[in-house]
């Protein structure tokens, strides 16, 4: 028998350990996507905030605490037992969220709550169907489909970037923050329901602020929000970017950002050269996106990697072919992002990272 036979057979020959391992991963997997959708749940019911703030309680007292139906909170209690999450004592027949639990799970930690993360796998799986079809034939699925999707976003954004936006944030470019409290013209492009506008809006009054979003729901909250707080310096505008690069006012703005959303543009470099076209030419560009490589090889370590890549997938990705866009996706990375921001007219360019955020890379852009 040749050495080229027994090297096949050697690769070939079938390892039953290796199996019945990758067996017990999938079942693992399986068990955790239930435990995803039971913690969204928690989350949108407030059952979280409920046990956060109670010690042991039976499922009739956590339901009565909630104004929640009984039967349902008991069945709940049963998966966040069993997925070891919510502590059970069958004596006295009471449940408990450890408070190192909690810390990870509840309102009360309001930039440190995994749950609202969890919400995106139901998002998703509403949406299955369409993302099959477009295996089979193409196209997307446009923002349209995904009901929940700036309530989330706005939730995420709330806990990841709005708290960070003084102390962490502005401060990756020096100077900033007075120019800020001088006054200046900003845009934030991609604002969704304007948290980020606001934010800084009320932060520093002598400047004024400008947010563009294609969703008219989203622009509606964030201009209602505005009227809440005061902000008379920021002004919301439903806008499509598409053609960003032909219509926006050169250099109207003396910083501008996009807080994850150039990935999910249709046009993603009409949308940067939009961006340099509007921006002075002293003027800085703050992008906020998702931290991975452009090859797929060097995301293997990414401690969140299959969720980044299934939300790229099913939401990213999708609502630009939708489009008819470039269907860029969350994980276009940084290789990629770098040529765009450059061949749009950024020639200085770094890259930072936030000690308390994994997920993100933070460009500071300014023009050649």
């Amino acid at each position: 028998m040749s050495e080229a036979t027994d090297a096949a057979r050697n690769v070939t020959a079938f390892d039953d350990k290796r199996a019945e391992v990758f067996a017990d991963r999938l079942v693992d997997i399986l068990n955790a996507g239930a435990l995803s959708l039971m913690t969204s749940i928690g989350h949108r019911t407030g059952l979280f905030d409920t046990l956060a703030g109670m010690g042991p309680a039976t499922s009739q007292e956590i339901a009565d605490s909630s104004g929640l139906n009984e039967r349902y909170v008991r069945e709940w209690l049963g998966a966040m037992t069993v997925g070891t999450i919510i502590e059970h004592d069958p004596a006295a027949g009471t449940y408990h969220l450890p408070p190192e639990h909690a810390a990870s799970l509840s309102r009360r930690s309001p930039t440190d709550n995994v749950a609202v993360f969890a919400q995106y796998i139901p998002l998703l799986g509403a949406v299955e169907d369409d993302i099959v079809h477009c295996f089979r034939h193409g196209g997307g699925v446009p923002y349209e489909r995904f009901g929940r999707f700036h309530e989330i976003m706005a939730e995420d954004s709330g806990q990841s970037v709005v708290p960070a936006l003084e102390e962490h944030i502005l401060p990756l470019e020096p100077g900033l923050k007075e120019r800020l409290e001088r006054g200046i013209r900003m845009l934030d492009a991609g604002c969704g329901r304007g948290k980020a506008i606001n934010k800084l809006a009320a932060l520093f009054p002598n400047s004024h602020f400008t947010g563009y979003d294609i969703s008219e729901e989203a622009i509606a909250l964030a201009r209602e929000e505005a009227r809440e707080l005061g902000n008379t310096n920021a002004t919301f505008e439903v806008r499509d970017l598409t053609d960003f690069d032909r219509t926006a006012e050169p250099a109207a703005f003396d910083f501008i950002t996009t807080f994850d959303a150039v990935h999910d543009q249709a046009d993603p470099p009409a949308v940067l050269r939009g961006i340099r076209r509007a921006l002075a030419d002293d003027g800085i560009y703050l992008a906020q996106d998702i931290k991975g490589s452009s090859h797929h090889h060097e995301d293997c370590e990414h401690p969140i990697g299959p969720l980044l890549y299934t939300l790229s997938c099913m939401h990213c990705m999708t609502v630009s072919l939708a489009r008819g866009g470039e269907g860029l996706g969350a994980m276009w990375g940084k290789e990629k992002a770098l040529e765009y921001f450059q061949a749009a007219g950024f020639g200085d360019i770094e890259v930072h990272e936030l000690a308390h955020d994994f997920q993100n890379y933070w460009y500071v852009c300014r023009p050649r």
